[in-house]
């Protein structure tokens, strides 16, 4: 698998460091998902668990 390498400002790389130790994951692990994810497309990991059937307002109604 080929490796990139990138230079970002270090208060980007400290973030990313706390969300991939927040996701239990290696920073390597967590940049390539963030990779695959923009040019793969799609749904974001882990959308229809944080959205879908989230809604926690009042009861939705259908107008139509």
């Amino acid at each position: 698998m080929p490796q990139l390498h990138l230079y970002v400002p270090q208060e980007i790389a400290e973030a990313l460091r706390k969300q991939a130790e927040a996701k239990h994951m290696s920073l390597s692990r967590y940049l390539a998902a963030i990779v695959k994810r923009e040019i793969a497309g799609g749904w974001p990991e882990d959308f229809f668990e944080k959205v879908a059937g989230s809604w926690q307002g009042e009861p939705l109604e259908c107008r139509g």
